[in-house]
């Protein structure tokens, strides 16, 4: 991976693209004019792009960058904030104060509206193990502006590792975190979305093992959260409570503490 801006650059794009640079470890090329795919040709590798507003990723051979969006946390925060319901606020139960730890953090979406959930007292840690991906997301939920106050809080308060979920789990203490969250349906996603279809070369989850879900209840506190596709089998393998949602095409599974 390699680092260099857009094509109007400007002095504040390079001094972005080789921050970005010295941030990653990773070579900053001055775009001089050229395409980002001779660019990635000459490298052959993908690149970011440093940007008037944002920072744009290109895996290599694709022709639509990925750039951080709130995605569908807009629309649901401001249903919360109406008073209405939310299904993976409802299937995980959370109030202000708690804490949940995001194994799938991907675009981020289920961060910032279990972030907003549970308040400025509350802990949202995101997991992501492509470190471009994660830098990207990260450096996106802290400077997004949507125009909410409220968003704009719950995104800058997520914090984001870049590391394996297990690998993050190992390292924690039991009963540390009041709720663990799994998506591998983000992964299932990225394959049938043109927009970010580049992403299945990069993002990398893992999937879900016996050894995941133990640790995953070990260090939870209250529940472990599962979203899934609605045939799946890991609800029944790892002996999730369902949530049956009609005519949605992913539930979620509910792992209690006792």
């Amino acid at each position: 991976m390699f680092v260099t801006t857009a094509g109007r650059t400007t002095e504040a794009m390079i001094a972005m693209a080789k921050q970005v640079a010295k941030d990653l470890g990773i070579k900053y090329i001055p775009r001089k004019k050229r395409s980002i795919s001779l660019l990635q040709e000459i490298e052959k590798d993908g690149c970011i792009v440093a940007g008037k507003e944002r920072l744009e990723l290109y895996p290599l051979g694709e022709k639509e960058p990925f750039f951080f969006h709130p995605n569908s946390a807009m629309f649901r925060i401001k249903r919360l904030l109406k008073g209405e319901h939310d299904p993976f606020i409802d299937a995980a139960r959370l109030q202000h104060g708690m804490s949940v730890i995001d194994c799938t953090l991907g675009l981020a979406s289920d961060s910032i509206v279990a972030s907003f959930a549970v308040g400025l007292e509350g802990r949202v840690t995101g997991l992501e193990v492509n470190p471009f991906l994660a830098y990207v997301v990260k450096q996106g939920l802290s400077n997004w502006d949507s125009g909410l106050t409220e968003m704009n809080e719950a995104m800058t308060k997520i914090s984001v590792h870049n590391i394996f979920a297990l690998d993050f789990l190992k390292t924690q203490k039991g009963d540390s975190a009041d709720c663990v969250y799994l998506d591998p349906m983000f992964e299932e996603a990225i394959l049938e979305s043109d927009g970010i279809r580049g992403l299945s070369r990069i993002s990398y989850f893992g999937g879900i093992s016996e050894e995941l879900i133990r640790e995953a209840v070990r260090v939870a506190k209250k529940r472990v959260i599962l979203k899934d596709h609605f045939r799946s089998t890991r609800f029944t393998q790892f002996g999730f409570v369902v949530q049956l949602r009609k005519s949605a095409k992913f539930h979620y599974g509910v792992l209690e503490k006792h």
